[in-house]
């Protein structure tokens, strides 16, 4: 496969045998005989495929989200702490693997683009026999890995993909989200920008030119000029783009006291970083101190754009201070493992991996059809971001949502990012018609059969 870089890697311990007992499981569901899924696991190994960004603008999401995932395979093998297996409310896992086989798996680099993604995630499908595949870091390439998912019968656990349509109009049966969206941004940060900034401002976005940047830049729109602000322009820029100057020049003639920056990972360290060059932070319009917001902030790319987030408002799906109890298990483990903490990549990949594993304990098959009943409506806590629901209708996981705004004096290269709220879920719900994910459906889960 040209351009995808595919590695196998396997953790050899396991614990001993265990099952999720006194389950009550519909008749098709309680033991792994049905015939005609896709890639049943033969013998005592089970793979899965770890499809995240190797290279590109998101490479730094996608090498921690694959610590994070290796970190996930030693759990689930018995291996190391067990981390949030000893928090989590379900106690199917029992560090055996899955369903008594030990976790293999294989990696590709999705490059931040789709057709690659594409790529890489067929051939882990067709030549290695993965049973899931997970990962990402860019909604185009989730919604397009999705599509595939769907198509060739196997389960998507989204990686970081922040897109309405993920769960919207580009939903499917055979795909799940557990990291937050676009809309729950706007719903989290409109309150704070109003109590910090006032209601009447005008704003000018700058938007990353694919899925994920429309529905950013809607939601944000539409949160903020419902409380007074207006929107004065919104100028698309290309996601290979590394200089915004000339996209920056513009703003300071327009009138705007508010440039918002709907961009990720380098994208957003470079356009920030050209903001301040050009004097953005220093000025004055319509009477008021010049303000940037950035709607998804990482500590990945705080770290980026180094002292220039200072003070910049924006939401986060989850971050390493947190000290409920499953938040501080993961960066004990990862921080033992690999000397840092996680981020918030890290932190929706590892879960989505032992969520995908207790869903096939729960449900005593790796049938995509099985896993897919066990996780719809599945409530559960003790993985950070307090209790969660992964709403059958749509997909979603709905939890509470995190604003955070830049330290004006961090103690390391690590502290660079407070949270300012952790918004409740109520607050970031919608129904699942709602406009800003209009036009999807489900369908029905494919086996692969």
């Amino acid at each position: 496969m040209s351009n995808t870089k595919l590695t196998r890697r396997g953790l050899i311990k396991t614990g001993a045998v265990a099952g999720a007992a006194g389950l009550t499981l519909p008749s098709y569901l309680r033991a792994d005989t049905q015939p005609g899924y896709l890639n049943q696991p033969q013998g005592s190994t089970v793979t899965l495929g770890f499809n995240v960004p190797q290279s590109g603008p998101y490479a730094d999401e996608g090498a921690d989200e694959l610590r994070a995932y290796q970190l996930a395979v030693e759990h689930l093998n018995g291996e190391g702490d067990g981390g949030m297996m000893n928090t989590f409310t379900s106690k199917a896992l029992q560090g055996n693997g899955i369903l008594g086989k030990k976790v293999e798996y294989v990696t590709g680099d999705t490059q931040t683009k789709s057709d690659a993604a594409r790529a890489s995630a067929k051939s882990m499908i067709e030549k290695d026999g993965a049973v899931m595949i997970t990962g990402g870091s860019s909604s185009g390439v989730a919604v397009a890995v999705q599509a595939l998912c769907q198509e060739a019968g196997v389960i998507f656990m989204a990686g970081l993909t922040h897109s309405n349509d993920t769960t919207g109009k580009d939903r499917r049966a055979n795909g799940f989200r557990h990291f937050f969206n676009s809309y729950m941004s706007g719903a989290a940060l409109a309150p704070v920008l109003a109590a910090n900034y006032g209601t009447d401002r005008k704003a000018y976005h700058l938007t990353a030119d694919y899925n994920w940047g429309y529905t950013t830049e809607e939601a944000v729109k539409s949160s903020t000029e419902a409380m007074g602000w207006e929107t004065v322009n919104a100028v698309k820029t290309p996601l290979t783009q590394t200089d915004f100057s000339s996209y920056i020049a513009p703003v300071l003639q327009s009138g705007a006291d508010t440039l918002v920056l709907n961009h990720y990972g380098g994208n957003m360290v470079n356009s920030l970083t050209n903001a301040v060059q050009f004097g953005l932070r220093d000025r004055q319009v319509n009477g008021k101190d010049f303000q940037i917001v950035v709607p998804l902030y990482s500590r990945l790319m705080a770290k980026g754009a180094g002292a220039n987030v200072k003070g910049i408002f924006g939401s986060t799906n989850w971050h390493w201070s947190l000290t409920d109890e499953g938040s501080k298990a993961f960066v004990k483990s990862f921080g033992t493992k690999y000397g840092f903490p996680p981020s918030q990549a890290a932190h929706t990949c590892y879960v989505q991996a032992l969520l995908y594993a207790d869903a096939c304990e729960r449900a005593g098959t790796f049938n995509p059809c099985g896993v897919v009943e066990a996780l719809e409506g599945f409530e559960f806590d003790g993985m950070g971001n307090g209790k969660t629901l992964y709403r059958a209708d749509d997909h979603q996981c709905f939890k509470d949502v995190l604003v955070v705004k830049g330290k004006e004096n961090p103690t390391s290269e690590f502290d660079l990012l407070e949270i300012v709220e952790v918004t409740p879920v109520d607050q970031v719900t919608y129904t699942p018609d709602h406009p800003q994910f209009a036009g999807g459906s489900l369908g029905t889960c494919n086996s692969g059969a």
